[in-house]
């Protein structure tokens, strides 16, 4: 699986075309769903810009997307603030409006729990290990391990969930975005790539967009998916 993480908590600041609104989040995973992506991982917000759970804008964003990829993963991130259960707890009766799959850090309390109020909302619960954590007695409904990593830690971890016997998806963050793309491309574990996790191309050059980012890296796995 090649997914495309669109914005992540990134700022406007940050990037001119990173997208925010549900319509500029629809345009970019219309874009790189053209070009192979089967999954796009998106951080919602609200009015004012800021990360957010509650039931109207999920429905609102996840909706909107869902309409101009129909068929494509959705995820979403709950690394946000507030009572991530009671406003999960909210997503029940969103139908379209409800994503296909959500990350849940092992490393911060209660992240059974959210796992838990995710599978009461069949949502599949995907969840996120950066460094070595008990993931004994899972909980139900873990669709996936996403491995976040340096290169240096990601051999170390992957022995950490590999024998959980779970898909992996693997990838690094800014510096480490493409060397941990490399590595993950040449195990043939899952992988991803967009503006949450690096501004830039593997040359050093900004990159104009997420589908520059998502071309780029599906010719990288081609090149270095084992023969």
């Amino acid at each position: 699986m090649l997914q495309a993480c669109l914005n992540g908590s990134r700022t406007a600041e940050e990037h001119p075309a990173l997208p925010l609104s549900p319509e500029r989040l629809a345009e970019d995973a219309a874009d790189v769903a053209a070009l192979g992506v089967t999954s796009v991982h998106i951080q919602p917000r609200d009015v004012i810009g800021a990360l957010t759970l509650a039931g109207p804008e999920i429905a609102t964003t996840i909706a909107t997307v869902r309409a101009a990829v129909p068929g494509i993963e959705i995820s979403v991130s709950t690394n946000v603030p507030g009572n991530r259960t009671t406003l999960i707890g909210s997503w029940a009766p969103l139908a379209a409006g409800r994503p296909d799959i959500a990350g849940v850090h092992v490393n911060q309390p209660g992240w059974r729990e959210l796992a838990e109020a995710l599978h009461r909302v069949n949502v599949g619960v995907e969840l996120v290990v950066e460094s070595p954590a008990d993931l004994t007695e899972l909980p139900l409904g873990i669709t996936r391990i996403t491995v976040s990593a340096t290169r240096q830690a990601a051999a170390q971890l992957l022995l950490h969930v590999e024998p959980l016997g779970l898909p992996i998806l693997l990838h690094g963050k800014d510096d480490d975005a493409w060397l941990v793309f490399g590595y993950a491309a040449t195990l043939e574990h899952h992988v991803r790539m967009g503006l949450e996790d690096t501004l830039l191309m593997p040359d050093g050059r900004r990159a104009r967009n997420n589908a520059e980012l998502i071309a780029m890296a599906r010719r990288q796995r081609r090149a270095k998916a084992p023969s």
